[in-house]
């Protein structure tokens, strides 16, 4: 294997995809993936299969989690495991599969990979770099390590949690996957806007949890609502509530208060109104979760 080219496509690759990131806030497509050249050939930085690999190259390129609104319903269980390290799924069961074989290349390299995680269909955040710090067998996946630290990963972590390691691959996870992820997904669900005032300023807005993440709100799409900054910190102060048929309501007190344009237009001006939902059933907020929340509400005022 020539490591100087290797070394030289992973850097080329990283810059593409900083170029990508900053031209679209974010997010890279499938076709701007595809369309990725190095010293004049074209290399797609990602496959229909998952594990991307190059030919010439032993080790993978890219591995990729396709999007799901809910993560039960995606083809491989790529999640968190209880030591708070995500797992990353062989391709079938088949240790030797060119694939799996590459990945384990990897593995034991070193080498740097890029992680695209689906926001949308054809859509995906870029994670990079991210390392294949262990093989669990038995399971059939890879041990992901968001730092370069983490590629220290030892077993048994899931009965230490206060272990330094153990809470900095906690707080990557969090920070680096789930609070990004989620909020991409739930404002691409919802096209950039406010499910509320329909303000378009992607920059301005959040992602709502339903079910609050310090109640174990996971977080998927149905557990969000794309929400501008105002109206997060009014549903967040139970000010603001929506009910199971995506009414929204302002709470009593704060309906007959007097005060500036601002509380009559941006609050009150919406009581009665109508959320508008992600074109996709299975991305629109889940009635259960709604209730819950509802009756919080409620009881607030």
């Amino acid at each position: 294997m020539d490591v100087d080219l290797d070394a030289r496509l992973r850097a080329a690759a990283f810059a593409y995809l900083d170029t990508l990131k900053a031209r679209s806030g974010g997010l890279v497509s499938w076709a701007d993936l595809q369309s990725f050249t190095f010293e004049g050939r074209r290399i797609p930085l990602v496959g229909q299969r998952g594990i991307r690999t190059v030919s010439g190259l032993p080790g993978a390129l890219s591995i990729l989690t396709t999007y799901s609104p809910s993560p039960e319903r995606r083809p491989y269980d790529d999640e968190r495991g209880p030591d708070d390290f995500m797992r990353y799924k062989w391709r079938g069961t088949d240790p030797e599969l060119y694939d799996n074989v590459a990945l384990r290349h990897s593995m034991t390299t070193g080498q740097q990979l890029v992680w695209f995680v689906g926001i949308t269909p054809g859509l995906y955040d870029a994670l990079y770099p991210v390392w294949l710090a262990a093989e669990e067998p038995e399971q059939h996946q890879f041990v992901l390590a968001l730092d370069e630290d983490l590629r220290a990963w030892r077993p048994g972590l899931e009965a230490l949690p206060h272990d330094p390691m153990r809470r900095l691959a906690e707080r990557l996870v969090r920070v680096r996957l789930h609070q990004p992820v989620f909020r991409k997904r739930v404002i691409v669900a919802y096209e950039r806007r406010c499910a509320l005032c329909r303000l378009g300023h992607t920059e301005l807005l959040d992602a709502a949890h339903i079910r609050r993440d310090a109640a174990g709100g996971e977080p998927i799409v149905p557990n969000g609502i794309a929400m501008c900054a105002i109206h997060h910190r009014a549903f967040d102060a139970n000010i603001l509530g929506v009910d199971p048929r995506y009414r929204i309501e302002i709470r009593g007190d704060v309906l007959t208060e007097l005060d500036g344009p601002t509380l009559r237009h941006a609050l009150q001006g919406l009581h009665g109104e109508i959320l508008a939902l992600p074109r996709r059933r299975a991305e629109r907020p889940r009635a259960d979760l709604l209730e819950e929340r509802y009756e919080e509400f409620r009881a607030a005022g």
